[in-house]
């Protein structure tokens, strides 16, 4: 029986994970079901953790609860690598698995895949690839620390696949069982999980408990790019009420956000823009799918825009996903109002063909299990 343990801490993580769990253990099945041979722990780092932040993530995915819970969070991103590197390293010596699974680019990715690299587990990187020539970004510096310790490299594009080869990361071994063996680069395209999981649990979107404008926007701020500095925050806030003066701007708040636009003193016209409180990943699809156009500075929605067929405008200057504003789904609009303004009115009166195969096919997470139970763990010499 092949033993992964799967790191993860952050909302968008659990969506991903929810995709990959369920083709290990079978959906709504007991946890640790010995499907393809393989038997998952969740290490769950801590990184968010509050009601709607994480556990009805776990509740409405039917994740299978987490069998470590770590509390690392509310501290700054060397202090929280650090602790998460030391807690990671007790339960990995605890279980002993032969795979350490990560997702994304989070602070408890990097962490992950920093510990199980040191103890010479092979590490699996789901979403491998990404760039957005960033160094300024926390997550610009985990993704690619990350990919160049993995062993196994999930890319959701060709793109990704590319960016990789640039830096040296190629497919080296044809027969797979060497990976387990020499900790050698293993790159599969195997599409999006992200994809998989707008395909699955669209049908159990669940509609908010209060009535929403006809037409509205619907917009996310959390980057600390964006949060961290008072002018910028303000000039996305600034550029969120023009925006509203047109059709009404909906936020899901974000904890942090929130906490810092009350330290700043930042408060934007109600009528114009709607702050409520986080929602759950059902509730956001509900949300997805009747907006008119999304407004984000997360990586995750400007995909799920694209799947839900809506236009979307990035709040920054660069992104990853690259390919959507390429094929015009996508606009870039930093923290300038005007830009924002503009943005907008350019995305909402341009159609667009969505008919476009850039994510796969949606089973990204059905390869990623059938390429893991396929390793041999006993390989011989």
């Amino acid at each position: 029986m092949l033993k992964i343990a799967t790191i993860l801490g952050a909302r968008p993580q659990f969506i991903k994970a929810a995709v990959v769990s369920r083709a290990i253990n079978g959906f709504n099945q007991p946890a640790k079901q010995d499907t393809d041979g393989i038997y998952e722990v969740i290490i769950h780092s801590g990184q968010h953790y509050d009601l709607n932040m994480s556990d009805v993530f776990f509740e409405e995915l039917h994740i299978p609860k987490p069998d470590f819970l770590l509390g690392v969070n509310n501290c700054s991103h060397g202090a929280m690598t650090g602790r998460m590197l030391e807690n990671f390293e007790v339960v990995l010596k605890q279980e002993r698995p032969h795979l350490v699974l990560v997702y994304g680019d989070t602070n408890t990715t990097l962490a992950g895949a920093l510990t199980a690299a040191k103890m010479h587990i092979p590490v699996v990187h789901v979403e491998a690839g990404l760039r957005s020539f960033n160094r300024r970004m926390a997550e610009e510096i985990n993704r690619v620390l990350t990919d160049h310790v993995a062993s196994i490299l999930f890319c959701p594009t060709r793109q990704a696949v590319e960016n990789l080869k640039r830096e040296g990361i190629v497919k080296r071994q044809q027969n797979i069982s060497d990976v387990l063996n020499d900790l050698m680069p293993q790159v599969e395209l195997v599409g999006d999980v992200m994809f998989d999981a707008a395909l699955y649990y669209r049908k159990l979107a669940r509609k908010l408990d209060f009535d929403l404008p006809e037409r509205f926007i619907l917009a996310t701020v959390h980057r600390s790019e964006n949060t961290d500095d008072p002018t910028r925050l303000t000039n996305v806030f600034c550029g969120l009420e023009k925006a509203g003066k047109k059709i009404p701007v909906v936020v899901p708040l974000h904890p942090r956000t929130r906490k810092l636009m009350d330290q700043f003193g930042l408060q934007p016209n109600p009528e114009q823009v709607w702050l409520i409180d986080p929602v759950g990943y059902l509730n956001m699809i509900y949300l997805l799918e009747h907006c008119s156009l999304v407004l984000t500075d997360s990586g995750g929605l400007q995909k799920e825009a694209y799947f839900f067929r809506k236009p979307c405008v990035t709040l920054r200057e660069e992104t990853e996903w690259v390919e959507l504003v390429e094929h015009g789904f996508n606009r870039l609009a930093g923290a300038d109002p005007d830009q924002i303004v503009q943005a907008v009115t350019n995305a909402v009166g341009t159609r667009v063909n969505f008919d476009q195969d850039l994510y796969g096919d949606g089973k990204a997470g059905k390869k990623i299990v059938n390429f893991l139970s396929a390793l041999d763990i006993n390989p011989k010499s």
